[in-house]
């Protein structure tokens, strides 16, 4: 007989799964509408006037919107997308910080 090797073939598993979920874009979006949410606050409170302040500190605000599309995402994620759980911590979350910029810049 001839010197020969058995080749077995088997099939191979996927290569992607379905078991991972995405969670960037419902997160994406409650960091955004929370952070709409949180620049609507001064607002209602102080009316107006608002604007004159926000005409020289809007680069300190506009600079909060990444950091809190962020903020959703990784809350998002680490509720397991639980939805309204997450609605409620990221808008918590973003009003807390921008409350406390809000006030660490009027003095």
């Amino acid at each position: 007989m001839r010197n020969s090797e058995n080749y077995i073939i088997t099939g191979s598993e996927p290569l992607t799964t379905q078991d991972e979920t995405t969670w960037s874009l419902p997160g994406a979006a409650l960091g955004f509408i929370s952070w709409l949410l949180a620049l609507g606050i001064p607002f209602l409170i102080y009316g107006g006037n608002t604007l004159f302040f926000f005409l020289y500190t809007w680069p300190f605000f506009l600079a909060l919107m990444p950091v809190a599309v962020v903020v959703g995402i990784a809350l998002h994620s680490l509720l397991n997308g639980r939805l309204l759980y997450s609605a409620v911590v990221t808008i918590v979350t973003v009003v807390a910080m921008f409350g406390l910029l809000f006030l660490w810049l009027m003095g």
